[in-house]
């Protein structure tokens, strides 16, 4: 694909040199390039791009967009600073579409491209590993203004006055671009593109290229506009009348939870039980839309949970511990914390089936990939152990982290108690009521994570290592040391979370190394593998791709809200296979519950699953599984509530857009447009007189030489 469509470019460029060649564009093309249109012997198609698509809130829009029918602009490739004199000031061809290298995706860049007329698009180029200084395109603040701390509640900690969590945010996912940015992210297409600026477009000691130069067209037209207030209100307009579907989507998503001992979910759990509550966050951002791999922002929180929860279940006692286990992983946060924020939502209004007050303690897990010298630091909300109580039991959770840690590989630290929360779902139940809780990081203070909610925060970042030479399934089995430490902190969470529920027996419990590092392969690396294959259902395995996964959060169409997005899926498969048990249920009672004969089926879900397969053939093994595993949609509370303009829940939508396409092209000089012009007007000029004199004439033109004889 590469070395044609390079060749491609070489025949476009050969056919414009000079007005008279024009003709030759369409016969090369034809022949070189396989075309069938017009369209496909002119343009070159982007097909590996991720755009920039605009987001709404109740008083911005951010992110970026074109024009309605694409913008386009002379390339011009960026690969230094000095380089954009070229397109701000001295360049003779403008508008640029500026191709910029990775590492210059910072936000005194973008300020300068951002302020100029000179540039009508940006496509950045995609690097393997991420800049030496790291990147990060969200705030400093992440989740500023929806967490606890606010100017009425704990002001001295609002704004992240006290602490800086992110410190290389540049905070470029939240600016509002005025055209379209797009990321190219496959090496080839950019080499192409490089290689026709390197041909037509590069200047020449100082001097300007001449035509034909190589052109980019990028198209993201954004139906929505202002905020979220006003895009929600033409949506309502617009469903009144029956005009179209909408100009926007909320965000909706879904929470994965699950239970030591299972939860009826159609009752409610009696006031008097109590629940230690362990949870972890489970979806990223970034600039780009659908590319947030999150590999220390999101997997490794989740993937310890999953890994802790594996081990409980193992053991033999559980279900007679004093108090229950619920393990919740949210979606959503990133957008002000939609998954946390809708679920003490649903427990303060009684349609969730525990209730704030059946909570013991709460213990969360944030990024804990990047731990330096083994050491995990617990953070503590400085406001609520004011009161005695609240301190108690969150000192207990602290003690209890501390005695798990004894003879591991992990160093249980507590940071200073006047410092505040970081970014986490916690925040969200303190917001409502006070919540003896504790929340895990790899960091002390400022994140660990350079590439916090970038395309960069991959199975690299968090250093996972596979010797050259394996296949894809040596891969999976390979424990690397990142699954390892993993493991390790899943050990000292489950033995924790066993204490705190009540348990009495001194033996240890281990979270399996094996289990971790099939999780990490999976979840990061290629969910298409034979473990995920084995344990997700037939209709599901579409989500199953040959690429890593991604975790961004993307608007929903209300309509098909209630079926779980790609990331749920997998987790809901994972979890269900990891805490529950193979049934002997045929599929159509498996998939239909209500048929069994069975007094607690209310207390489980069950999961008919494609199974091993037999064997060397192609088919598979399929079979039921039973657990205690659950998704709960969460919409913000906002939209229900028609606050659009809510400052109290997220408020986020994402608007619908035209097309995305991205296409490069040679481009004539603007002489040889208006020679076109007038050429192709004479022509039709010469083509209606000649029309006009043979119609007047048709009678001696076209007269019948038999109707002439017979006449004679």
């Amino acid at each position: 694909m590469a070395v044609r469509t390079a060749c491609c470019v070489r025949m476009m460029g050969e056919a414009y040199r000079g007005w008279r060649g024009l003709g030759l564009v369409v016969a090369l093309l034809a022949v070189v390039c396989g075309g069938n249109s017009v369209e496909r012997k002119i343009y070159i198609p982007l097909n590996s791009t991720a755009p920039c698509v605009r987001l709404l809130n109740a008083t911005h829009q951010v992110g970026c967009q074109s024009s309605k029918n694409g913008d386009t602009g002379v390339i011009h490739v960026v690969e230094q600073e000095d380089d954009l004199q070229w397109v701000l000031e001295s360049g003779p061809h403008p508008p640029y579409m500026v191709v910029l290298e990775a590492s210059l995706l910072r936000r005194d860049t973008m300020q300068k491209l951002k302020g100029s007329t000179r540039v009508s698009g940006i496509a950045v180029t995609f690097s393997q590993t991420g800049p030496a200084a790291g990147f990060s395109p969200d705030p400093q603040c992440p989740n500023d203004g929806f967490g606890l701390y606010t100017s009425d509640h704990g002001p001295q900690f609002a704004h992240c006055n006290h602490t800086t969590w992110n410190p290389l945010g540049s905070g470029i996912s939240y600016e509002d671009f005025q055209f379209p940015i797009f990321l190219l992210r496959e090496e080839n297409e950019t080499e192409v593109i490089k290689q026709c600026y390197r041909e037509h477009n590069m200047p020449q000691n100082g001097s300007a290229p001449q035509y034909p130069l190589c052109a980019m067209q990028l198209s993201s037209f954004m139906y929505g506009v202002t905020n979220t207030v006003t895009c929600m209100r033409r949506n309502s307009l617009q469903s009144s009348f029956s005009l179209s579907a909408g100009v926007c989507d909320t965000i909706i998503v879904h929470n994965v939870w699950s239970s030591l001992k299972p939860i009826n979910t159609t009752g409610t759990v009696p006031p008097e039980e109590q629940i230690v509550v362990a949870a972890a966050r489970a979806d990223s951002h970034s600039f780009f839309w659908n590319l947030a791999p999150g590999a220390d922002s999101t997997v490794s929180g989740f993937v310890t949970l999953l890994a802790a929860a594996e081990a409980l279940h193992k053991r033999n006692d559980t279900q007679d511990l004093p108090r229950n286990i619920m393990f919740v992983l949210f979606q959503g946060e990133v957008y002000d914390y939609i998954g946390s924020s809708r679920m003490v939502y649903d427990m303060e209004k009684g349609r969730f089936p525990v209730s704030l007050g059946n909570i013991h303690s709460f213990v969360e897990l944030n990024q804990v990939a990047l731990r330096n010298d083994s050491f995990l630091w617990v953070h503590t909300d400085p406001i609520s152990r004011t009161n005695e109580t609240v301190n108690a039991t969150v000192q207990e959770v602290v003690d209890s982290l501390v005695a798990a840690s004894q003879g591991s590989n992990v160093t249980i630290q507590e940071v200073d108690r006047s410092q505040p929360l970081p970014p986490a779902s916690l925040q969200r139940f303190l917001r409502v009521r006070n919540i003896p809780g504790v929340v895990l990081t790899d960091h002390r203070t400022a994140y660990s994570n350079r590439y916090y909610h970038s395309v960069y925060d991959t199975a690299d970042n968090i250093h996972m290592r596979y010797p050259e030479g394996l296949t894809k399934d040596e891969e999976l089995k390979y424990v690397t040391d990142t699954a390892r430490s993993l493991a390790g902190v899943a050990t000292v969470l489950a033995n924790s979370l066993y204490r705190l529920a009540g348990g009495k027996s001194t033996e240890e419990i281990k979270a399996d190394p094996n289990t971790v590092t099939q999780m990490l392969y999976g979840f990061l690396k290629m969910s298409n593998n034979s473990w995920f294959q084995s344990i997700i259902r037939d209709e599901w395995r579409n989500v199953l791709e040959a690429t890593q996964p991604q975790y961004y959060m993307t608007g929903t169409i209300k309509s098909t809200s209630r079926e779980p997005n790609s990331p749920a899926r997998l987790l809901l498969a994972v979890f269900a296979n990891l805490t529950g048990a193979v049934v002997n249920l045929t599929k159509e009672e498996c998939q239909n519950p209500d048929k069994i004969d069975d007094p607690n089926k209310e207390l489980y879900s069950y999961t008919w699953v494609q199974g091993p397969l037999d064997g060397n053939s192609t088919s598979r093994l399929p079979f039921c599984v039973r657990s205690a595993t659950h998704s709960h949609v969460a919409e913000s509370p906002a939209f229900e509530l028609d606050q659009w303009d809510s400052t109290e829940y997220s408020t986020w939508t994402e608007s619908r857009w035209k097309e995305i396409k991205a296409r490069i092209f040679l481009v004539p000089s603007h002489e040889l447009e208006v020679i076109t012009l007038v050429v192709g007007i004479a022509v039709l000029l010469v083509s209606l007189l000649t029309t006009y004199f043979i119609n007047a004439k048709a009678d001696i033109l076209f007269t019948n030489t038999q109707d002439s004889d017979v006449a004679y």
